[in-house]
């Protein structure tokens, strides 16, 4: 199955809260919102990670557990299907002795290549700022902070 990506946004495009109006006003739950259902499967722990990786260049299975030690053969095979499944990551048997197995990015998968990139850039050039203000606001209500830490550590 060939899946071709939408072209990015560009300048023209309405605003990103015009967008959620729109969502709305067209009667569409936002449980189908377009924008959460895809961050809700690059935003988990480890997509994103082997979408970068895989942006360089097609890995096997080996290649991407070792770039990512603290991930569990287990969970590794669980995000790689979960990406595949999304249309974003091809798998491959390759003729070997014995038999490899590499994935790739797909057509689909190379389009979120510059938007992630974007993500990157901003997080390098921000993660300080946003660790100092979650000191902050976890100096300042520390009882908040500790309710809301178990409950993420729950989802």
């Amino acid at each position: 199955m060939s899946v071709t990506a939408a072209p990015a946004a560009t300048p023209a495009d309405p605003p990103l809260s015009q967008k959620l109006r729109d969502y709305r006003g067209e009667g569409m739950p936002i449980d189908q919102c377009p924008v959460r259902d895809v961050l809700a499967q690059i935003g988990d722990k480890w997509s994103t990670l082997f979408l970068l990786l895989l942006a360089e260049r097609p890995h096997r299975f080996g290649e991407l557990r070792r770039a990512v030690p603290d991930i569990s053969q287990r969970m590794l095979t669980q995000t790689l299907r979960d990406l595949q499944r999304e249309g974003l990551v091809a798998r491959a048997v390759l003729p070997l002795v014995p038999p490899g197995v590499e994935y790739r990015l797909t057509p689909l998968g190379q389009s979120l290549a510059v938007p992630l990139a974007q993500l990157v850039r901003w997080a390098e050039a921000n993660h300080a700022v946003v660790r100092a203000a979650r000191a902050a606001f976890e100096n300042a209500l520390p009882g908040v902070t500790a309710m809301a830490n178990d409950s993420r550590r729950r989802a």
